[in-house]
């Protein structure tokens, strides 16, 4: 597919901002939606618009099937079993339901959880709050300055009281592509489990959760097209039959007496209360959409262009500094988190977006990172399959405006 034909599919696209066309380039933030998933989430809501798992009428039979059929599909995407499939929300409540129930069942005092210091406040704020919990200890793995996280870094931060390490598959903030199938190698031979946090890494890889061998990975809908408040957690099936409840209620239970309670098997135990009926199936024609343009050779060559000019254009202006810088342009994704000598990055953001431009600035929910690179903040610009060259030259000419007028 060329870049028109991928665009058409996205109404959004069609608006301007301030009298322009509208470039979007905030889509490590959140995609936007296709019409593809406008349509499936209009027809859930209208056609078959009833509770699942329960009733035996039509529509509610309906609207079962195609709940189940989305997690037969995910699960197929990613080489699982559908009991590995478990919907949340999002990444943040998969990445919280793992912290509280692993850490119910698994960490005591003095156990140590690792996870590296690009992570997003997702994958280190629910392991705080176990810590605290538990009088458990996190511990941050540092990355190098070039944004990698590597291998024999994480292994020296392995102890006899490690007990989980939470990595993402790519940083939100640095657009590097972690080399995952080595980090979770590295941590299978000391017998320790491995989460990794792909709201990133799932918009721009082909996951392969066999291959990668992970324990459980994560992520959300809205980073990739489908409706909000959709969102995937994977589990290997031996870790999901031996984590507790992460909430009571509805759906999640086999029997209940006042006497006790027994819970139901995996995915189910996880799924308490009415799910999120009408968005959870707008994740097929996402992930299908998704998975065709990852394919499309057209799409990749584009992508891949317009990373390579990226990176070139940023790296060979003296007033920019670059985070999320890779050996190989292959190692990075088209997402760009920079600062500008002399220049407030919210300051900047203001000034693109009277050109047309979104862009993120701030923090990116990664104080701990900005921390680490001695900054107060970022600008962000990140790339979709929707996004051309075209837009990415006008953003490079408009940010040169913008610093002119701040700098």
């Amino acid at each position: 597919m060329n870049a028109k034909e991928i665009r058409d599919r996205f109404p959004a696209l069609q608006r301007s901002v301030h009298g322009r066309p509208w470039v979007y380039l905030d889509n490590a933030a959140t995609s936007q939606r296709l019409q593809a998933v406008l349509d499936c989430w209009m027809e859930m809501n209208i056609q078959k618009n009833a509770n699942i798992h329960r009733a035996v009428h039509t529509v509610a039979v309906e609207a079962t099937e195609a709940f189940e059929f989305t997690r037969d599909f995910v699960a197929s995407l990613l080489h699982a079993s559908r009991e590995e499939i478990v919907f949340t929300s999002g990444a943040t409540a998969s990445l919280n339901l793992v912290a509280s129930c692993f850490g119910e069942a698994f960490i005591g005092e003095g156990d140590e959880i690792l996870v590296s210091e690009a992570e997003h406040h997702s994958n280190l704020v629910p392991w705080q709050m176990l810590c605290a919990r538990k009088k458990a200890v996190l511990k941050p793995v540092r990355i190098e300055n070039s944004g990698a996280l590597l291998p024999d870094t994480l292994e020296k931060c392995i102890s006899e009281r490690t007990k989980i390490v939470a990595i993402s598959h790519i940083s939100n903030v640095l657009g590097i592509i972690n080399p995952v199938k080595d980090l979770v190698a590295v941590c299978h031979r000391k017998g320790i489990p491995v989460l990794v946090d792909g709201a990133q890494g799932m918009v721009h890889q082909a996951v392969d959760v066999a291959d990668l061998d992970c324990d459980f990975y994560v992520f959300s809908g809205h980073k990739l097209f489908a409706a909000t408040g959709t969102g995937v957690l994977y589990g290997k099936k031996k870790w999901l039959d031996r984590l507790p409840p992460y909430m009571g209620g509805g759906e999640m239970i086999e029997t209940v007496r006042f006497s006790g309670t027994t819970y139901a098997a995996a995915p189910g135990r996880f799924e308490a209360g009415t799910q999120n009926i009408a968005s959870i199936p707008t994740l097929v024609p996402a992930l299908e959409f998704l998975h065709t343009v990852q394919q499309d050779a057209e799409t990749v060559s584009e992508q891949q262009a317009i990373t390579a000019y990226m990176l070139d254009a940023l790296q060979s202006d003296e007033r920019i500094r670059l985070y999320g810088v890779p050996r190989r342009t292959e190692e990075k994704i088209p997402l760009f988190s920079f600062t500008v000598t002399g220049a407030h990055h919210e300051d900047l953001a203001l000034i693109l977006d009277k050109m047309g431009i979104a862009v993120r600035s701030g923090q990116m929910c990664a104080e701990p990172l900005m921390d680490r690179f001695g900054v107060t903040g970022m600008l962000r610009a990140s790339f979709a399959p929707y996004n051309t060259m075209e837009e990415a030259v006008y953003f490079m000419q408009s940010l040169n405006k913008a610093i002119k007028m701040l700098v």
